[in-house]
């Protein structure tokens, strides 16, 4: 069975299944496991990923605003991939080929492959789609097997932040993007409960949203997570030093200097890769958990 994967999540569980020898094609974005990096990119973007974040935040507003897509699709490199199945994604259209774009690319082959659509936005939905690809791959007990794992795992988290007495939760805020501040939704708030912590920015199953930078201040998180969507911690940290808003430099510098916290005993700033562990709705939202855990308890 031949594989076009349009998404990097989408990627990580078709490796995870132990299918990554019928992968074709991917996206430009896609980089883990490593052995997909050599495979033909099916996708690319118009939008310079090393523009600092408030250039790439204008440059997705206009390609919204002009009815173009910033992602652009390689159709004679699908067409000549000739996949049998292949994987988009309805979450996101800045991240991803979106709806509108899948169905153009669909259209265009012949003949017409197997579509999965991806569209978590929550730790259930992340397992309703790994089941989804498992089918499409006739590979049904391997996607069981799977959910299994990442559900055990997800409890083993959950029971040792339980355990944790004594305490009452750290009030948590996860950034996924600075300029403008976006608080991160979706499964995110999930992630955080799981490992212990009260999300105090986010909704588990809703969209992230920008909000003001004296609103993220005032909710007063003893821990701020920047797990920036798309970068890893040595982009988010270049970001961070790049904010000059005074309120997000309060609430960013940490320390008891800090007006965040509860009673005024300052909280910390903690950066996490965003790109590999939070951003994509696939297998390595557990290591994510581990992660958010292991932060709560310093």
């Amino acid at each position: 069975m031949r594989v076009v994967s349009l998404l990097p999540a989408a990627t990580e569980i078709v490796a995870a299944l132990g299918a990554m020898g019928q992968l074709v094609g991917v996206s430009h974005e896609c980089d883990f496991p490593p052995g997909v990096r050599s495979l033909p990119r099916v996708t690319g973007t118009s939008v310079d990923p090393a523009l600092p974040s408030g250039a790439i935040d204008r440059a997705m507003a206009e390609a919204k605003r002009t009815g173009t897509s910033p992602i652009t699709v390689d159709l004679k490199l699908v067409a000549h991939l000739r996949p049998d199945v292949l994987i988009g994604q309805s979450v996101c259209e800045v991240c991803a080929v979106g709806e509108v774009e899948l169905a153009r690319v669909v259209a265009a082959l012949m003949p017409t492959p197997w579509v999965v659509t991806l569209h978590a936005h929550t730790l259930e939905g992340v397992f309703a789609d790994i089941g989804k690809i498992g089918e499409a791959l006739e590979l049904r007990d391997e996607a069981e097997e799977l959910v299994d794992g990442l559900r055990y795992r997800l409890r083993r988290i959950g029971r040792a932040a339980g355990g944790r007495s004594g305490r009452p939760p750290p009030r948590v805020l996860v950034l996924e993007w600075l300029d403008p501040p976006y608080v991160a939704g979706h499964w995110v708030p999930e992630l955080v409960t799981l490992a212990g912590g009260e999300d105090v920015g986010g909704t588990a199953g809703e969209r992230s949203r920008a909000r003001p930078w004296g609103e993220l201040l005032a909710l007063a998180p003893d821990l701020v997570v920047v797990a920036l969507c798309g970068f890893d911690v040595e982009r988010a940290r270049s970001e961070l030093a790049n904010v000059a808003d005074a309120d997000a430099r309060s609430l960013l510098a940490g320390g008891r200097g800090g007006r965040g916290g509860r009673g005024g005993r300052g909280h910390r700033t903690e950066l996490i890769d965003g790109n590999a562990y939070t951003s994509r709705p696939g297998p390595r939202l557990v290591e994510a958990a581990e992660l958010l855990s292991r932060l709560m308890i310093r």
